[in-house]
């Protein structure tokens, strides 16, 4: 006999979203805006409409996002910089880098910076 189930991503993700509306409201009641930084390194267009359809799921939440887009010949030390920058942030509560990166940018040393505590991948 087969007990397997047919799982719905969007109710899942419906219950999900909902239970991050509840802890985000919470927090901006104690005057805490959790705020999401995404790095869009070039012009990819799925990159870009992932990264537009985050900033719309951050919106609908209550929560600030901020996006940071850098030209597809950023080099390498320049990426790290800002990871680092975003790390020291205090306001910034999320990171996260849209991948894939382009060129010979090196994504694992990228991802090894973010601080744990701000990974949000």
């Amino acid at each position: 006999m087969d007990d397997s189930k047919l799982l719905k991503g969007s109710v899942v993700a419906a219950g999900i979203r909902d239970e991050v509306a509840i802890e985000v409201d919470a927090l901006i009641r104690v005057g805490i805006y959790p705020r999401l930084d995404v790095v869009l390194v070039g012009e990819d267009p799925a990159s870009k409409v992932y990264v537009g359809s985050k900033a719309k799921t951050c919106d609908q939440l209550g929560m600030v996002s901020k996006t940071h887009i850098l030209p597809a010949e950023t080099p390498q030390a320049q990426l790290e910089e800002l990871i680092v920058t975003l790390n020291a942030d205090d306001a910034v509560d999320g990171i996260l880098v849209q991948l894939p990166l382009p060129g010979d940018l090196d994504p694992h040393r990228v991802l090894e910076l973010i601080d744990p505590a701000k990974d949000v991948d």
